[in-house]
């Protein structure tokens, strides 16, 4: 059986390039990405770490952890580090998970069953604080993955979490957000959203992103 949205991320012990990774105690409180990589020392990858480790800062705001997955070995994964920090001018901040065993990718679904061989395909899943699986992106080996999206998407899910709303498409921080359809009651709404709301249409209620700062009390 596959993994699906809302599921226990599942748990692992194994080695990476910054020592044994116990993962549900390594996420502790944050948010994780967990994303895999088909190999070392190729290029796609290379530029995707790269990104990762410039992100440092933005997914700190946001409380999460990242974290690289292949399966190749610890050494090889510490020499392709200095590759990566590099070429790509950066300094790789997280870990890099050594896969040898493919037992992590083999939980997580990693390895398409078509595969000509064991590499693992681009696969992504964003994990909250109670280790539920709240996105699970893959992409083809050949397409590197779009990180402005990905933390769009933990920017999502952390205001819907907490507001009764949910986003529209292609929404940023800061737009306009949905008032979800199960929200009835006027009194509520006025007193979740006190900057009001636009009934484009009844079941389409538009209001200010209720996670920004405004002038009101």
């Amino acid at each position: 059986m596959g993994l699906h949205l809302g599921d226990t991320a599942p748990d692992f012990e194994q080695a990476s390039s910054e020592g044994t990774i116990k993962f549900h105690e390594w996420l502790g409180d944050s948010w994780g990405i967990l994303f895999s990589h088909p190999a070392d020392f190729t290029p796609v990858c290379t530029t995707e770490l790269g990104l990762t480790a410039k992100l440092k800062d933005e997914f700190a705001k946001r409380n999460v952890k990242a974290i690289a997955l292949s399966v190749d070995k610890v050494e090889s994964h510490k020499q392709w580090i200095n590759d990566i920090n590099e070429t790509q001018g950066c300094s790789v901040n997280f870990p890099i998970i050594a896969d040898e065993d493919r037992s992590v990718s083999e939980l997580y679904d990693m390895i398409p069953p078509s595969a000509e061989n064991s590499l693992t395909v681009r696969s992504l899943f964003v994990i909250d604080p109670n280790k539920k699986i709240r996105l699970m992106i893959t992409y083809p080996a050949s397409t590197g993955r779009n990180f402005n999206e990905v933390l769009r998407v933990v920017d999502s899910l952390q205001m819907t979490d907490d507001h009764k709303v949910a986003t529209p498409g292609n929404w940023e921080k800061g737009q306009d957000v949905v008032i979800v359809p199960s929200l009835q009651d006027e009194d509520e709404i006025k007193k979740r959203f006190p900057r009001g709301y636009n009934a484009v249409r009844p079941y389409l209620r538009m209001t200010p992103d209720p996670s920004t700062n405004w002038g009101g009390e």
